[in-house]
């Protein structure tokens, strides 16, 4: 009998621990997300969310995946989290959050050599505006009017649409915009600023979403989230 009280004791501490695991999805975004020689995500917000587990003690896995899929999982899947994904009001219900992240301008980026004057968003309307499928600015730039809209599987394919003219302009942060080579590319006009964070399924238990927040919280006040955006470069807006 005590064996099997024991035995049964030992596997609800198994089982509770599991339960905390999180199965983190992100797309190939640099500098915030790349894919390293090992195939895991690395980059300003792998940088984050280490230190965030670690303090937390919470057990992870993570994949880098196209855009789509990764937020779709996010959506489905118990105990799976998608970052960075932007805390738009037509996402708020669907997840529990973490963030913010990453706070940033979204602006539409062009080909330099067209040297595109654009003076505002009902301009851009006229031309052919490039983004992944399921990201937020699809949402956006649907919202604000926008019709001729082309859409990838993920940033990578998007941007080489743009560089290959295929596409007129493309939305992406402004700090990403700085990583891609000056000659080739230039800021045409902004989009909208936006909050990102980490989206969790509504499965994830809220105070494990609490002691995650709280973390991060604390890293944002200590200046550890500015320290991290400095290493690569980046400025982070608050």
């Amino acid at each position: 009998m005590w064996r099997i009280i024991l035995f049964s004791i030992a596997f609800f501490i198994t089982s509770s621990a599991s339960s905390e695991q999180l199965f983190i999805t992100t797309e190939e975004y640099p500098p915030y997300n790349t894919r390293g020689t090992d195939g895991q995500p690395r980059g300003v917000y792998m940088d984050q969310l280490k230190i965030i587990f670690a303090r937390a003690k919470v057990d992870y896995d993570a994949t880098v995946t196209p855009w789509a899929r990764a937020i779709a999982l996010a959506e489905s899947k118990p105990m799976h989290c998608v970052v960075a994904a932007a805390r738009t009001p037509e996402r708020e219900a669907q997840f529990k959050w973490v963030s913010p992240v990453h706070t940033d301008r979204n602006v539409l980026v062009g080909l330099r050599e067209r040297n595109l004057k654009i003076k505002n968003l009902d301009e851009a309307k006229d031309y052919l505006i490039g983004t992944q499928r399921n990201d937020y600015t699809q949402s956006v730039l649907k919202s604000l009017g926008f019709t001729h809209i082309d859409l990838s599987a993920d940033f990578d394919k998007t941007l080489s649409k743009l560089a290959a003219g295929r596409i007129d302009l493309m939305p992406m942060s402004e700090s990403a915009l700085r990583k891609l080579p000056g000659a080739s590319f230039q800021e045409v006009v902004v989009l909208t600023n936006q909050s990102l964070g980490m989206a969790c399924n509504r499965s994830v238990p809220d105070e494990l979403i609490s002691r995650m927040q709280v973390t991060l919280d604390a890293l944002i006040a200590d200046g550890t989230q500015r320290k991290i955006y400095e290493k690569y470069g980046l400025v982070i807006r608050q």
